[in-house]
């Protein structure tokens, strides 16, 4: 069975830096690209960026592009997500996806 499990959300000030955290299990992690999604309160979900599996390469919406750094650690099948810079437009619960599977999401909220 597919499991994915974020942490690592909470309540930030504009500006400040959380890092969110994946922990996969149930197939092999190494040989699939990850990704990371968010939904803002009242919207649609929206991707957030992606890593290949040898975490070559990587891909960013261009609202999080230079403030968020997608990563990867094969040896513990896990996936973050740095955020930097935040901004109350990036509140949101974030989920990692692996294919249509996304996890239980965790709750990022930027706020004075």
């Amino acid at each position: 069975e597919v499991r994915l499990v974020e942490s690592g959300g909470g309540l930030v000030e504009p500006g400040g830096t959380l890092r969110l955290s994946c922990a996969a299990s149930g197939f092999t992690f190494s040989n699939s690209a990850m990704t990371w999604f968010r939904q803002p309160p009242g919207k649609g979900l929206e991707w957030v960026s992606v890593i290949d599996a040898m975490g070559d390469n990587t891909y960013y919406t261009d609202t999080v592009k230079g403030r968020f750094t997608i990563s990867r650690d094969n040896a513990k099948s896990t996936v973050y997500l740095q955020m930097n810079s935040l901004k109350p437009e990036d509140t949101a619960v974030y989920y990692c996806g692996r294919g249509s599977t996304r996890g239980q999401g965790t709750q990022v909220t930027v706020s004075p």
